[in-house]
């Protein structure tokens, strides 16, 4: 009767904890809050509305994707430069981002997707909305709010894919680059980890911060031919020149938005991961990371889900960064763990947008559900 009375009291405190950080929660983020339940309404009054419609989840598309995927592109960036000016940073990156939808929209007949809503399933432009349809981005606020790096692929794709098939295809090539990238960042950073710790000690030198800057804006641009298509696919598959220019304007002043926050709440992510405030590092994974965006983007034009591709890069090197420690094995063990649980952590909170997202998507379109019932 001790015992048991002894594991109630236990689960009694641990509820009481629970609700307590549940009430701080809400208390903390009252504003945020409040801001999510504004959202919903407007969302919940102009999906009637197609034009408005369109204009508003895209705003909310543009800023929730980019502000999730920042931690992807340009999280080492803000991390390894948090003490230079916000906006230096975003004037960098913002003109990179503008050079770069450009190009598309100029060589593509008004596409800025660089032909990833090309595809069969996304190739037709939403002609009306639904409410979920809205909702998706707001979810995607939440989730970024909680620190949880969900592929803006799978959630904002998926809502308007009407093929199973497009979705099976986004969901296997995501999957394989999350594989490459974990394998390439093992190889990479089991190899040169010796190399970083004998070499790469003290202050880094000038040309590290140039090549940090040329790496970091080299991947924020292939990113951009990645995951446009997650922002655009609110939009007419061709946009006119005030379409174009209302689509580039806002991106651009929401990233100055985000640069100013330093990355919001999602930075944390990065800046938990071992190292990514040293210039050198953050360039190594950025280099890497953008050769494998580059293969994917050449190898086919099926959208992918880049932060799968992520935590996948940055799990297989916290794994060789902890395979690459000498001394005692205890020692050893201590980091393996924590390489362990910090790769599970990420993969799990993804997981959680994928089962969203699919959920969305079969609630929200017809002829997804008509493919699954057919496999029955």
């Amino acid at each position: 009767m001790k015992k048991k009375q002894i594991d109630q009291n236990i689960n009694q405190d641990k509820l009481s904890k629970t609700a307590y950080s549940l009430f701080d929660f809400t208390k903390s983020e009252r504003p945020f809050l409040v801001t999510i339940c504004v959202l919903i309404s407007v969302a919940g009054l102009i999906t009637p509305y197609t034009y408005a419609a369109m204009w508003f989840g895209f705003a909310l598309a543009a800023y929730s994707a980019i502000a999730n995927d920042s931690i992807q592109t340009i999280g080492t960036f803000i991390a390894s430069n948090s003490k230079r000016p916000w906006w230096l940073l975003w004037l960098f990156m913002g003109l990179i981002f503008v050079a770069t939808v450009t190009y598309s929209w100029f060589t593509y007949d008004g596409d800025v997707s660089y032909e990833r809503l090309s595809v069969p399933g996304l190739e037709k432009a939403p002609e009306s909305f639904v409410f979920l349809q809205l909702a998706a981005p707001i979810v995607l606020l939440i989730m970024t709010r909680m620190r949880m790096p969900v592929s803006t692929t799978f959630l904002l794709l998926n809502v308007f894919t009407y093929k199973a098939g497009t979705i099976v295809d986004v969901m296997f090539k995501s999957f394989v680059g999350y594989i490459l990238a974990f394998g390439m960042a093992i190889v990479v950073w089991f190899v040169l980890e010796r190399f970083f710790k004998n070499y790469l000690k003290g202050e880094a030198k000038p040309y590290w911060m140039v090549l940090q800057w040329i790496t970091s804006g080299i991947l924020w641009a292939v990113w951009i031919m990645q995951d446009a298509a997650n922002i655009a696919v609110f939009l007419p598959r061709q946009l006119d020149v005030f379409e174009f220019s209302v689509y580039t304007g806002f991106v651009f002043l929401g990233l100055g938005f985000l640069f100013y926050l330093k990355g919001d709440k999602i930075q944390a992510i990065v800046n938990e991961k071992s190292n990514v405030t040293d210039v050198r590092a953050a360039t190594i994974v950025d280099l890497v990371y953008a050769i494998i965006l580059f293969y994917f983007k050449m190898y086919n034009n099926v959208p992918m889900s880049t932060t799968w591709v992520f935590i996948g890069l940055l799990a297989g090197r916290e794994l060789a960064i902890a395979l690459g420690k000498h001394g005692k094995a205890k020692k050893r063990n201590a980091w393996l763990v924590r390489a362990f649980r910090l790769g599970r952590k990420d993969v799990f909170k993804a997981l959680i947008g994928l089962v969203v997202s699919l959920i969305l998507a079969v609630i929200i379109n017809k002829g997804v559900r008509d493919e699954i019932l057919a496999m029955f």
